[in-house]
């Protein structure tokens, strides 16, 4: 069964290819999702990797985990399932008002 990892602490000059590249060194993967900005579609310095089975999953995290690429450190572990957020927006806002004004 594929297994997903998170990858951290990425130079925002890293590319996919260069994370596909070295997660092959250890094993099959099977899908990389570099994680950008939806408005400036620059990197931010996180990915997703599916390795092809658990084994490769557990040699990728143990070989890869403080390796450098690109004069950082990777952070790699099993990525956990995402958890629902409330949707909605920020809120109120306004003026609070409250005591400006008058004479003295």
């Amino acid at each position: 069964m594929a297994t997903k990892l998170y990858v951290g602490n990425l130079s925002f000059n890293t590319t996919e290819t260069d994370i596909m590249d070295l997660f092959k060194t250890v094993g099959t993967v099977s899908e990389c999702s570099l994680i950008t900005d939806k408005f400036t579609q620059k990197s931010r310095g996180f990915a997703f990797v599916t390795m092809s089975n658990q084994e490769e999953a557990t040699a990728a995290i143990s070989q890869l985990s403080g390796k450098e690429l690109d004069s950082r450190a990777l952070t790699v572990n099993e990525a956990r399932p995402r958890e629902d957020r409330p949707r909605g927006g920020g809120g109120g806002g306004g003026y609070g008002g409250g005591g400006y004004g008058g004479n003295r």
